[in-house]
């Protein structure tokens, strides 16, 4: 009995850290210079890919319908997509890990206003190369400028104050270096 409560409390606790752990989001892999380069279909049947976006600055949002912090930043970034869109600004939801049932229920439940996709092998790697091998957290955001290049990867859910303050941040014109 002492053995099945400790089992269960170590359970619980490592389950905390893990959340806890997501609950603060960490840059995890310093930017490239590289454009990236993406293009998937989103749930609604639309191409969308870096192309399209070049020239607004966005956010690709790594997440899943099981994903306790992915659930509790969703309402926050459908709220900030419908404040930030006239102003050039879009998340783009993955779906990862998780199946597309799963994800098209969650997207309609959370009445999300931004493109979801669901990410298969390609656009898995085409990320990946950001993170220093797989990505292995959610929710992972990759931020980009309106140049095409990632400037931040942030692993962890992230409150509302902290996606508007990076939000601002990527809309300004971005300067590089000649």
């Amino acid at each position: 009995m002492k053995n099945k409560f400790i089992s269960k409390a170590v359970s619980v606790w490592v389950l905390c850290a893990i959340l806890m752990a997501g609950a603060y989001g960490t840059v995890v892999a310093a930017p490239q210079s590289a454009v990236l380069e993406f293009a998937a279909i989103s749930l609604d049947g639309k191409s969308v890919s870096s192309s399209q976006l070049l020239g607004k600055a966005y956010i690709v949002n790594f997440f899943a319908s099981w994903c306790p912090p992915c659930r509790a930043e969703i309402p926050d970034m459908v709220a900030l997509q419908a404040k930030y869109s006239s102003k050039g600004f879009t998340f783009i939801g993955v779906g990862y890990k998780d199946t597309n049932p799963a994800i098209r229920e969650f997207a309609a439940k959370m009445q999300v206003n931004y493109p979801v996709v669901i990410a298969d092998d390609k656009l898995s790697t085409v990320f990946s190369g950001y993170t220093k091998g797989e990505i292995r957290a959610i929710p992972t955001s990759f931020v980009v400028d309106s140049t095409g290049r990632v400037i931040q990867v942030i692993t962890g859910g992230l409150s509302k104050e902290a996606f508007e303050k990076i939000i601002v941040e990527a809309l300004k014109k971005p300067v590089r270096p000649k």
